[in-house]
């Protein structure tokens, strides 16, 4: 049983309610909650979801994030939970991220008000006292990462015997963090006989492999995605700068300094990255946080909290920190780093341009990068324009402008009386021209127009030529072995540029292996920019990586105790 649905993605609030959910079977608590709360009518998901998970059928969803999904699992199983013995847990909701744990459970809440349902959150970094306490109270509903789950039911401390309800969220996502074995020891522990939603932005084989094991005969609901309509699309300009490794964090800072965003997410490869970009942009004046994996709980909710509020105007972070987080549309979205594949840059610029709103995305590049462009281009169906870093004298002028333009701001608002005498006071030593001159210099000064600035040495840029494959996932993999070449031109099997050694890495195309997956691994676990990372080969059983020589140690330790793929590896020093 298959759905395909086309139709708007954005969830629906009104002041009104209409009998859009009680058509679709809802009790009448949870239809009153619903026009408490402003939903008017269902979404697709929703709609297509809703009625065969209260019949207790298995469901198979693949709807985009931000469609509903949330709501489509959450009312059916509280509605069974009302109308069912109170189990504790009943219920069982895995998320790939502690975010979106924190905001599932909140929404649960919601939802459940007139019910009285428990509903608990279980994820990594909170105290391990208060949680064992409310699970000896005894809750109805777990919301929970599949590490923290997994992390109770070895204590023992988490029992699913008589779980009736278990829905896997963004499934993709948990696959894509490494959670595959963490999901089948779960699922492994729970009833035969429970109904099982899996929900999932995609469908790749992975994701069908754990349907065919855990759902039985499950409806499959499919959202397609409504065709954009002329003008309706998200309005985002899209511009890359070019220019040398070494002067990266000046380029981000003039850039900025260009276009004064009200609110930006900054987006770097690796932690350490997120750290120097946030340092450097504060010692510039700017009100900007880090938000990375290796925060506490209690300091990524701090950070998120500040940039909500306005009170932080740059959020720099992982890719890896930012999934889940419900952060509002932002008017710009800035890559410090070119990120490994075409479908996480399509991530990055949607939190920009949003509801019909112009955004902006700007990416910061080297000049071997510029040929990654086309690639972009391609995926995204949109133009991006190459463009030097802006000049000093492009600083000085927007400087001027805006100084100019706040002195008209004052001019228009008026209320000028008490400022009239200290210039006719000072009229009597010195030119009134000379006094206004005096107070623009003031001015100007405030907008940060005499800090000291240096030049920042121009590059070619020039448009981007047709793509041929330089870095892992930006290109289609040949058949004989994904293969990327190094970026300096480097060698690929027959030898390799100096100063570069090879490391074995114990799995291949059999197990789901890209370029890209070794890429981001090393980048993120191993902390290697990739300009350290040479030519790529992946084979059947194994793969080969070429780095900097310097670099050889760091990269097999942070690689042998990670997950690639879901699983562990061996890594070790490749002798030819």
């Amino acid at each position: 049983m298959k759905h395909t649905t086309t139709h708007s993605q954005t969830e629906p609030a009104a002041k009104g309610f209409s009998p859009g959910f009680a058509a679709l079977g809802l009790e009448a608590s949870l239809l009153t909650t619903l026009e408490a709360l402003g939903y008017e009518e269902p979404t697709p998901i929703q709609r297509e979801a809703i009625p065969p998970l209260l019949e207790g059928r298995d469901l198979l969803g693949q709807a985009a994030t931000g469609t509903g999904k949330t709501a489509a699992f959450a009312l059916p199983l509280l509605q069974r939970i009302a109308h069912g013995p109170r189990q504790r847990p009943t219920a069982l909701v895995l998320v790939p991220t502690r975010e979106l744990a924190v905001q599932v459970s909140e929404a649960v809440q919601r939802y459940g008000k007139e019910l009285r349902i428990g509903v608990l959150a279980l994820y990594g970094g909170q105290a391990m006292g208060p949680q064992l306490q409310a699970l000896r109270r005894g809750v109805e509903v777990i919301v929970a990462t599949p590490g923290r789950a997994l992390d109770h039911l070895r204590r023992k401390t988490l029992k699913l015997a008589d779980l009736q309800v278990v829905v896997l969220d963004e499934a993709d996502e948990m696959l894509d963090m490494g959670f595959a074995d963490d999901l089948d020891a779960i699922l492994e522990q729970t009833p035969a006989g429970k109904q099982t939603a899996l929900f999932s932005a995609t469908m790749p084989p992975r994701i069908a492999s754990i349907a065919r094991r855990h759902l039985k005969n499950p409806v499959d609901v499919t959202i397609a995605r409504e065709p954009v309509k002329a003008g309706a699309a998200p309005r985002v300009q899209q511009t890359a700068y070019v220019v040398a490794r070494q002067h990266k964090v000046s380029a981000l800072a003039r850039v900025l300094d260009i276009a004064t965003p009200k609110s930006a997410l900054v987006f770097c490869r690796t932690r350490l990255e997120v750290d120097e970009v946030t340092a450097a942009l504060n010692g510039r004046g700017y009100r900007a946080e880090a938000i990375h994996g290796g925060m506490s709980q209690v300091q990524r909710d701090r950070v998120m909290q500040a940039f909500r509020s306005g009170q932080t105007e740059l959020l720099v972070a992982t890719d890896v920190a930012a999934r889940g987080l419900d952060i509002p549309s932002v008017s710009h979205v800035i890559n410090y780093d070119l990120p490994s594949s075409l479908e996480v840059y399509v991530h990055r610029i949607g939190r920009t341009g949003r509801a019909g709103r112009e955004g902006a995305a700007m990416t910061i590049i080297e000049p071997r990068e510029q040929r990654l462009l086309r690639a972009v281009e391609q995926h995204t169906k949109a133009k991006i324009t190459v463009a030097a870093v802006p000049s000093l004298g492009d600083l000085l002028a927007k400087r001027l402008e805006r100084t100019k333009a706040s002195i008209q701001e004052t001019l228009e608002a008026g209320e000028l009386e008490d400022f009239r005498r200290v210039v006719e006071a000072l009229s009597a030593s010195a030119e009134p021209a000379d006094i206004a001159a005096a107070a623009i210099k003031l001015v100007y000064r405030s907008h940060g127009g005499e800090r000291a600035e240096e030049e920042i040495p121009a590059v070619s840029t020039r448009p981007p030529e047709p793509y041929r494959s330089s870095r892992p996932s930006y290109g289609s993999a040949p058949q004989q072995g994904d293969r990327a070449r190094a970026p300096r031109g480097g060698p690929s099997r027959g030898g390799r540029a100096a100063g570069t050694v090879r490391v074995y890495v114990g799995a291949g195309r059999a197990a789901g292996i890209r370029p890209g997956d070794l890429v981001g691994a090393i980048a993120n676990e191993a902390g290697v920019p990739s300009r350290m990372i040479g030519a790529i080969e992946v084979e059947e059983r194994f793969s080969l990586v070429d780095v900097q020589e310097e670099a050889a140690r760091q990269v097999i330790e942070a690689l042998g105790r990670t997950r690639i793929k879901g699983q562990r590896v061996a890594v070790r020093l490749f002798r030819d």
